[in-house]
């Protein structure tokens, strides 16, 4: 079977191309910037504000315990969010990108 040879330098060119990467990155980056602050307020939050880490919640659980905790339920929710958006927005320009390159 022969292999099918693309043009990469064309699709990278295309408008529709240079739009899905765009919005990918830009959406990308944003909810690496919030994660990673998200992730660093832990340890940051633990060395300068020990008093508000110490805050009893529910019986020996404090507020550092639920914080900790609570980056796990961000991190689902945050892949979550991402593979929505992906399904919904970027598989459908990528679908039109490849119908308008006949792939």
């Amino acid at each position: 079977m022969a292999e099918k040879k693309y043009d990469w330098g064309a699709i990278a060119r295309n408008p529709k191309f240079v739009e899905l990467h765009h919005k990918k990155s830009a959406f990308l980056f944003g909810w690496w910037i919030f994660s990673t602050l998200y992730y660093f307020l832990l340890p940051i939050g633990a060395a300068y504000a020990p008093g508000l880490f110490k805050i009893k919640i529910i019986g020996v659980v404090n507020f550092g315990y639920v914080f900790a905790l609570s980056q796990f339920f961000v991190s689902w929710g945050l892949a979550h969010y991402y593979a929505h958006v992906a399904n919904k927005d970027f598989d459908r320009m990528t679908r039109n990108l490849i119908d308008e390159l006949h792939l």
